[in-house]
């Protein structure tokens, strides 16, 4: 039999070889920015030098510098390699392709501190032959993508410290000049993430930067954490500085640290899982854009899922500490609290879904909210399935990242599920993969259904609607009214005082 061809594309910065994978074109370690080294680091990304011949894109490019071990435990599997020159992405498309097709990019999570763009659950075949280009990259991690120091303030002219959403910026910028030649369609691109990659999809529709370069967005597990202020993250670059043994340090000295010394630093040295406010990237809050619905306008998808404070003791939060605290503290909003609570027992208990729906759930309805002041379709949802063999492990629900797999359609590529997912598991995480890429077909600022088992209708015209994905851990869709409406209102008026990591 003859092999079949490797796909080329021509890009604006030169022609790229990928290969073909059963029906599956597939280009990996794509270069959408110059490398952020030397002097650029910490500095805006470059566009990429235009080059002659052909690049072979064949494989994943190193991952931002960052803690492998953990994100092989928590973060989605192997990394790989790590390099400061990380700019890279990855494309995914159907070999057979007869129009443009929509295009999904994708933001993983990991805290802004681990994570990358070719980890096994990501991979794009299972959505790519559902008829969509899918996109994912990398962008800078923890104090490389995030970082403020007095010496850097005055460098590019304004004031810069998210470099790593500048990353992301600069890799939407190369899908609208490029997509094209790897079949996608320029003018309906869907930005999606989970956690950070979420909460980056939001930043971005805060973004007077990213204005334009996206059209619709899915928001999975972000959470209600605010940005770390300026004039914090400049006193803490400078706590940094000071720990590598500089005072007053210069650019060029902070420049000379190697790239290798700043993912192992512990509280208080490490970056926030938010970005910072008060540069030309975020002039604002997200948390404040989206409270007054000054988001980019386009249709969302936004949920979370039912275990969500499973991933709370990765920031050291003590969840029955936090009711003994307010028992201590605040003993009438303890009362309060239990009233919103009725029947749950122990101050575990309550601490779990205190912190899960105060930090996770309350994000739904502001962003409904604000969707409706804006006049753009909203779909909600719950996740609360888990595989028929771990009911036991997940005794709670659906863990922070469990979704996933789910939506990728990638059960039998995800550790650890792929030992134990069954035929109905497998059926289930293809009704999701559906629902997320008719999202990506259909939604528009008039569209109010999404087709599946159940017609998922939007929150449109003041209405509070909901999908519960699994019910109780098990299979089911069912739409409900008003979920959860009476204590994520109340969580809505306090989470600006409450939600917070110390």
């Amino acid at each position: 039999m003859e092999k079949p061809s490797a796909p080329l594309a021509h890009t604006c910065h030169g022609s790229v070889l990928g290969c073909r994978e059963a029906a599956f074109d597939i280009w990996r370690g794509i270069p959408f920015a110059a490398p952020p080294v030397g002097p650029l680091r910490w500095r805006a990304p470059q566009p990429v030098e235009p080059r002659q011949g052909v690049r072979i894109a064949d494989c994943f490019s190193a991952a931002s510098w960052q803690d492998g071990e953990s994100c092989q435990q928590i973060g989605g599997g192997d990394p790989g390699q790590f390099s400061e020159d990380c700019l890279y992405l990855n494309v995914w498309s159907p070999a057979k392709r007869e129009k443009p097709l929509p295009v999904m990019v994708w933001l993983h999570g990991g805290g802004f501190i681990m994570g990358s763009g070719g980890l096994p659950p990501y991979d794009g075949k299972a959505l790519a032959d559902r008829g969509v280009v899918l996109v994912t990259l990398n962008y800078r991690l923890g104090h490389l993508g995030f970082f403020a120091h007095p010496s850097l303030e005055a460098e590019e002219g304004e004031r810069v410290y998210n470099f790593g959403l500048l990353d992301q910026i600069a890799a939407l910028r190369w899908v609208q000049e490029n997509i094209a030649a790897f079949g996608g369609d320029a003018k309906n691109v869907t930005l999606f993430g989970e956690s950070a990659g979420a909460r980056s999809v939001m930043a971005l529709m805060a973004s007077p930067l990213a204005k334009g370069l996206f059209h619709k967005s899915i928001i999975q597990s972000s959470y209600t954490l605010p940005d770390t202020p300026r004039e914090a993250a400049l006193v803490k670059g400078e706590a940094i500085a000071a720990h590598f043994g500089l005072t007053n340090a210069s650019a060029e000295q902070l420049r000379a640290i190697p790239a290798d010394a700043f993912w192992p630093l512990v509280a208080p040295l490490k970056i926030a899982p938010a970005p910072i406010v008060g540069d030309k990237v975020l002039p604002e809050s997200t948390l404040d854009v989206f409270f007054a619905a000054k988001q980019h306008p386009m249709p969302v998808i936004i949920g979370s899922n039912s275990d969500e404070a499973s991933i709370m003791a990765e920031f050291g939060v003590d969840l029955a500490g936090q009711i003994e605290k307010m028992r201590r503290e605040q003993r009438l909003g303890l009362g309060l609290i239990k009233l919103l609570y009725p029947g749950v027992k122990g101050d575990a208990e309550l601490g779990r879904q205190v912190c899960r729906d105060m930090a996770f759930t309350t994000l739904g309805l502001v962003v409904m909210q604000a969707q409706q002041r804006v006049r753009r379709p909203c779909w909600r949802y719950w996740f609360d399935y888990v595989a028929e063999a771990a009911h036991d492990t997940y005794i709670n629900g659906a863990w922070h990242g469990n979704e996933v797999p789910y939506v990728f359609d990638n059960l039998m590529l995800a550790e650890p599920a792929c030992s134990y997912v069954n035929p109905r598991d497998l059926a289930f995480a293809a009704h999701l993969a559906d629902y997320w890429v008719q999202f990506a077909h259909h939604a528009n600022r008039h569209c109010e259904s999404l087709a599946g088992p159940v017609n998922w209708l939007a929150c449109a015209r003041g209405r509070d609607r909901l999908l519960r994905i699994g019910l109780n851990k098990h299979a089911g869709f069912r739409m409900v009214n008003r979920f959860m409406r009476t204590r994520l209102s109340f969580f809505r008026r306090v989470m600006h005082h409450h939600v917070k990591l110390d």
